[in-house]
């Protein structure tokens, strides 16, 4: 009896702990593999990702007939149903997807998982979207995105972007860069650089992911409004080449490739990925200053059982052209016509290049030819590491160091008095003069009925170094995902600005102009501005996260605490009084810094919370509502020091917010709508203004805003290979406290608009593809007093490619065009940033226009 109980005994337990043993791949309609993939037993705590060949096996306790879902970004989800008697190889070949619903979010969660469970707004952009896309500025890219108004006239770089129901500057200031899960810049308000100085987009990235709301703050450095992160692509099994070259509008060319793949044999664990640009243009509007540079960024990856391993760094030597608002003509503010009776497009000029003039330092030259200079790069270490099935360790440290310059032209010459853009008579009394001979550089007299505009050049010298790191540590307990994390980052920068006023001619980049006793070689005798700040950034916060999956319900609560304090160190200015200016016997006074530095120490610290959950009514719809608390540190070159050496608070700004939707996606169709809500409080807005002199002051104003809409997204396939989607975005909002202008309660939010909304049409079939798409963002105005309103504009987009196949082994070759504001629209998307509440609409007004039409056709090479 012992002995037939022992065998009894020994079968039980051998039938209670075996395990069926899943495997199998995940390729594309191309037999690509698919690395990374999410693969998942529905409604159990089962599943894995695929390697970078595309395969997956994972144990199971499960008998029965079960069913296996493969989801991944860009594709269709695929589900199979597998009875789990014995090990089972099960195969899946995914389909792009148009259903953007079933697409993976990768970004502020542990768990990979579908926008239809994500209780979120997230915005995603595959490789293949990304590719099809105006990408030489964050703008044209960014412009797709629902309850984003970007704003691309001032070039390339220093894109001004506006999350729906809050105040901006632009720049990011509250919805910063990431790249691969790091800020690109860690502090905001370092300095006056935007994160997309310091970064390009370039062919190298596998996906882009914009998180809205709350949420994002437990995931990012001052991601109070949202996370804009990059992937980069890395390198698997499969090799992949891209070789794409570009020729465009004024004298536009650039030069991207990727190359990934293994290094090493078959059996080698080790991959890269290598990708690059070289760009050279005179545009997007010529102003005699071209511009050139490349970027070249790399990672290498070790995969081994448990762990990954990625070293990835950038190397960034670069150039662009910053436009800043213009006079145009008052009352229809249309671009207006110069001296020689042709269109004035920009006053930025070539000819105030070799501006020089003798300094307490030495002699000083402008860099303006440079305009926005970014030289220097990354390194990053990314280690994951899984201790066992369900815990795992993911850690990243970056180290970046950075040569930048931000140099630009103005818009005007900031004295209080003379009109922005003068007759000669009037150039005279207004400065007080009773005569002068007006002449250009090579000594010929100006026509007596030639307008004057004097402007004055920014020469703005801003370093960067920074070390950044973060650790998390993710636990899956049953339906329980705890992720535990750690942040760390120490910055500085320096913040030298030089100002330098010329005259110049009222026409399409003018020549500079001499007047007799006032000038010299164009440059006036009012001397240089000069400011210099040498700022530094200590940052430490700790959050923790439960992402709780139940059958119908998904639940997301984090809190996150953070300790920010900071150097800043104001250079001493004094006026001196040069015998000689650029190189001739004048008299100038030069205001320059003394070597000595007012220094003041801050600190402080806030905390956030976030509170989401998604209920699925079924499996084409969810509902979803998030709450968060959340936090910004204000800008530390804001903080003032006082003659006794005291400094003003710094305290941070808090913000709440809320978002209550529903998510659908079924077939060829999917979309979402939400109500949302923003209060933000003690908002430190701050504004640099001419001071009447010449130069600048800067002001700060403590500020409430409150504001609520409507958002929703929509994405239709009507026909095999047509798409219909869109945005829509209906926002109220409004300044809700003004320390220093208290009538200003009530006004809405300077450069927000109530209306914002994308419409697009897509074709996608065979091999042919096409995006036509129309922005639009309705009135705003372009101050806090609500004095001066820019009426709304649309703007239309359109992209076009063929793909050829030109080889056996599945090389192709696309050719594509694309164009920027096909219709040429001439909105204007600000005033002047420097006349802030003074602006009026007079004969010239001040304002910055959308860059013209641009065009370019491409070669796409992919073997």
């Amino acid at each position: 009896m012992k002995k037939y109980l022992k065998i009894f005994l020994l079968i039980i337990g051998t039938v209670s702990y075996s395990q069926t043993t899943v495997k199998g791949t995940v390729k594309d309609e191309k037999n690509n593999p698919i690395p990374m993939a999410n693969v998942l037993v529905v409604g159990a705590l089962e599943g894995t990702t695929t390697d970078m060949e595309g395969n997956y096996s994972f144990p199971s306790k499960l008998t029965g007939e079960q069913k296996i879902k493969i989801a991944y970004i860009g594709y269709f989800g695929q589900t199979k149903t597998v009875n789990f008697n014995g090990d089972v190889t099960v195969d899946f070949i995914l389909k792009e997807s148009i259903e953007t619903l079933d697409e993976v979010v990768l970004t502020g969660t542990s768990v990979k998982r579908s926008q239809k469970e994500t209780p979120v707004s997230v915005t995603s952009f595959s490789a293949k979207d990304l590719t099809k896309l105006n990408t030489s500025s964050q703008a044209n890219i960014l412009r797709s995105v629902p309850g984003i108004t970007t704003e691309n006239g001032g070039g390339e770089v220093g894109s001004n972007v506006f999350v729906r129901g809050l105040p901006s500057g632009g720049q990011f200031q509250f919805n910063p860069i990431q790249i691969d899960g790091m800020p690109v810049l860690s502090t905001f308000g370092l300095n006056s650089s935007a994160h997309d100085v310091y970064f390009r987009t370039d062919i190298g990235m596998k996906s882009l992911e914009f998180i809205r709301g709350g949420s994002s703050v437990l995931y990012g450095a001052g991601s109070v409004a949202g996370i804009i992160n990059y992937t980069s692509e890395t390198g698997s099994v499969t090799p992949k080449n891209i070789l794409k070259t570009e020729v465009g509008t004024n004298s536009r060319y650039k030069a991207d490739f990727l190359t990934s793949g293994q290094l090493g044999g078959k059996d080698s664990n080790l991959f890269y990925a290598l990708t690059g640009f070289y760009r050279y243009d005179e545009g997007p509007i010529k102003t005699g200053l071209p511009t050139e540079g490349y970027q070249i960024r790399g990672n290498i990856k070790k995969v081994t059982e448990k762990s990954t391993i990625t070293f990835s760094g950038q190397v960034i030597d670069d150039k662009v052209q910053f436009f800043l608002p213009y006079p145009l003509q008052g009352g229809s503010r249309e671009r207006p016509i110069g001296n020689d009776g042709n269109e004035i497009l920009t006053l930025q000029t070539a000819a105030a290049s070799n501006i020089s003039y003798a300094t307490p330092d030495g002699i000083f030259k402008t860099n303006i030819k440079d305009g926005v200079a970014t030289k220097g790069g990354y390194f990053m270490t990314n280690f994951v590491h899984d201790f066992s099935d369900n815990f795992s360790i993911d850690a990243k440290i970056r180290k970046s160091n950075y040569k930048h310059q931000f140099n630009l032209f103005l818009d005007g010459s900031g004295l209080t008095g003379p009109k922005v853009v003068e007759t000669q008579q009037e150039y005279l009394n207004a400065r007080g003069l009773t005569t002068g001979d007006f002449t250009t550089l090579n000594g010929a007299s100006l026509p007596a009925d030639a307008l004057l505009f004097e402007n004055r050049i920014l020469d703005r010298v801003r370093p960067l170094d920074e070390l950044v790191s973060e650790i998390k540590l993710i636990n899956k307990m049953g339906v329980h995902t705890l992720t535990a994390g750690a942040f760390m980052s120490r910055a500085s920068a320096g913040d030298m600005n030089i100002t330098t006023a010329y005259l110049s001619e009222y026409s399409n980049r003018p020549g500079l102009v001499n007047l007799s006793g006032y000038t010299v070689d164009g440059v006036t005798n009012r001397g240089a501005g000069y400011s210099n700040k040498n700022v530094t950034s200590n940052k430490l916060a700790f959050f923790l996260t439960d992402q709780i999956k139940l059958d119908k319900w998904n639940f997301d609560i984090g809190i996150r605490h953070e300790t920010a304090s900071g150097t800043i160190a104001n250079e001493k200015t004094a006026d001196f009084a040069m015998s000689t200016f650029a190189g001739n016997s004048k008299i100038a006074t030069i205001k320059w810094g003394t070597g000595a530095y007012e220094t003041a120490n801050v600190s402080t610290d806030a905390y956030a919370i976030s509170l989401a959950a998604l209920y699925k009514i079924n499996t084409s719809t969810s509902v979803y509502g998030n709450f968060s608390k959340g936090y910004f540190f204000p800008e530390l070159r804001s903080v003032k020091i006082n003659a006794a050496g005291g400094h003003s608070t710094y305290s941070p700004e808090n913000i709440i917010q809320g978002e209550a939707g529903v998510k659908y996606g079924k077939g060829n169709f999917s979309g979402t709508a939400a109500l949302f809500s923003l209060n933000l409080s003690d908002r430190r807005n701050i504004a640099f203004l001419n001071d009447g002199a010449g130069g600048f002051i800067e002001k700060v104003d403590l500020q409430d805003t409150r504001s609520y809409g409507i958002e929703t997204t929509w994405n239709w396939k009507f026909i095999d290979g047509f798409a219909f989607n869109g945005t829509f975005t209906y926002q109220k909002h409004e300044l809700t406290k003004s320390e220093n202008n208290p009538t200003f309660v009530g006004n809405k939010l300077a450069r927000q608009p109530n209306v914002m909304t994308k419409l697009g049409l897509s074709y996608d079939k065979s091999n042919f593809d096409a995006n036509f798409d129309f922005n639009y963002a309705g009135d705003k105005f372009t101050n806090d007093a609500n004095t001066v309103k820019l009426d709304g504009f649309g703007i239309v987009d359109l992209s076009v490619g063929y793909t050829f196949s030109i080889g056996k082994d599945n090389e192709t070759l696309r050719i594509g065009a694309q164009s920027f504001n096909l219709f040429n629209s001439a909105g204007i998307t600000e005033g002047s940033p420097r006349l802030g509440d003074n602006q009026t609409d007079e004969q010239f007004f001040v304002g910055r226009p959308i860059i013209p039409r641009t065009a370019l056709v491409n070669f796409t090479f992919n073997f």
